[in-house]
């Protein structure tokens, strides 16, 4: 099993490093940091980042988050594209795993229309009946008005590095895995990929900046201002922040944390035409 890491959702809000983190001094660059999985059942897709229609129709983000992130919509940003340059074929993207259904993690649904969506029941239920305000404003049913073939999951199952509500997804390589970490939204998770001895956990937003997992880092202000803002329940984003770090200093060299948003997470790409380089952009089986 090989890991891809793809940018598929580059943004560049105001405020500039000092306040982001990342970016130039005047504006911040966040990017939106998807995975692909080579497996022996199909290409599995972590997260879709925007979408072509996004590309085509930047209005069906929304004028608030069009203003609030900026993002830079291109169709060589999408994952339909990235995956052809690495040289496959997009249908052969199996199944979807996905983070959340915020608008910058399933812009490109519509791209794979016959992949199987795996998401957890309480993040798909928010999204279609758009409970509260919040909810309203984050979710964008335009991107998946495509009626994907959906498989919604319920917390439960073995424990996994002391997190308890884990589960395999049918249909999937046994080595991926869903973790809930409810608080960004209703229904968040995280996805595990065992990559070798060691494994790799997509936690997607449930942080935004590597500085959220080392106490000793100052932490950029706006983006912790901007997770208590957006998130639906900030006591169980700050609990399980609290537990992921815990597992980063705990298991150390066998778990790897990475976000949705930190360009520090994301290897460096290769060029759009190329094949990536396995020590630069994969990690092998």
């Amino acid at each position: 099993m090989t890991v891809h890491h793809l940018d598929c959702a580059t943004m560049c809000p105001y405020g500039g490093r000092r306040l982001l983190g990342s970016g130039g001094p005047l504006t911040g660059r966040l990017v939106g940091h998807c995975l692909l999985i080579e497996t022996d059942r199909g290409l599995v897709l972590v997260d879709t980042g925007f979408g072509t229609g996004d590309v085509a129709d930047p209005g069906r983000l929304g004028r608030a988050f069009l203003t609030a992130v900026r993002p830079r919509l291109t169709l060589a940003g999408t994952a339909l594209h990235r995956i052809r340059a690495l040289g496959h074929d997009p249908r052969d993207v199996r199944h979807i795993v996905l983070t959340h259904l915020d608008a910058d993690h399933a812009g490109g649904l519509g791209d794979f229309p016959e992949a199987r969506v795996h998401v957890l029941a309480e993040e798909l239920a928010a999204a279609r009946t758009l409970a509260t305000r919040g909810e309203r404003d984050r979710y964008r049913p335009v991107q998946w008005a495509h009626r994907p073939h959906w498989v919604e999951h319920r917390a439960g199952g073995e424990e996994w590095h002391g997190f308890r509500a884990v589960r395999p997804l049918p249909g999937l390589d046994p080595d991926i895995l869903l973790v809930p970490l409810p608080g960004h939204s209703r229904g968040h998770s995280g996805v595990a990929v065992r990559t070798g001895a060691n494994w790799l956990l997509h936690c997607g937003d449930a942080y935004f900046s590597h500085t959220d997992l080392d106490p000793a880092l100052r932490r950029p202000p706006a983006l912790t201002l901007f997770q208590r803002m957006v998130a639906f329940d900030d006591h169980a984003r700050r609990d399980n922040l609290d537990r992921l770090r815990a597992l980063r200093r705990d298991h150390t060299g066998a778990v790897r944390l990475i976000c949705a948003h930190d360009p520090a997470d994301l290897p460096t790409p290769v060029p759009a035409t190329a094949r990536p380089l396995p020590d630069r952009t994969s990690e092998p089986h």
